[in-house]
Parts: structure tokens; sequence; C-alpha cells
């Protein structure tokens, strides 16, 4: 899972210039751990970590660009905002 979200993240900063390398990681980190939560919650157990990844790719291609934009609105992502916690 870690190289997968190394390739994730790159993806995401490819595609988003507007976030730090430490803020993409999280994002995916986030959306990979609550995809998985979100699929276990409907019964459908653990998905193979192949299925995942493309799902990711498919939202960073549709969103990736305004994902910053996306977290400035939402006050529950707020913080991931919040460059004094980047660590990179």
């Amino acid at each position: 899972m870690e190289a997968k979200i190394h390739e994730l993240t790159n993806a995401l900063l490819a595609k988003n210039n507007d976030i730090s390398a430490a803020k993409a990681r999280t994002w995916m980190e986030l959306l990979w751990s609550d995809f998985e939560a979100s699929s276990a919650r409907a019964g459908y157990g653990k998905p193979d970590p192949a299925v995942i990844e493309r799902i990711i790719l498919q939202w960073i291609q549709a969103y990736g660009d305004q994902l910053h934009e996306f977290a400035g609105r939402n006050p529950k992502y707020i913080h991931l905002l919040d460059e004094s916690e980047d660590f990179s």
C-alpha cells in the first residue's frame, strides 16, 4: 500500500500545483482509508487495492486540480490546509 500511496501522491502533485507534497500525501491516505471504511460499512468487505487505486486515480483526474478549493470550503477538512503542520 505504501508504494501505491506514493504513486497516487505523485499523480495528485502532477495535477495540482497548489498543495504541498505533505498535504497531497495526507489526502491520498485519507481517500484510501475512507474508501476502505465506506466499502466495509456498506457490507462489501475490504476492496482490492487495485480497485481503490483505480477509483482514486479517477478522482484525481476529475477533481485533483480543485482539491484545495474543496477543502477550503468544507470545515471538516480545513485542518488539511494548515501549512504550519506541514512536515515536508
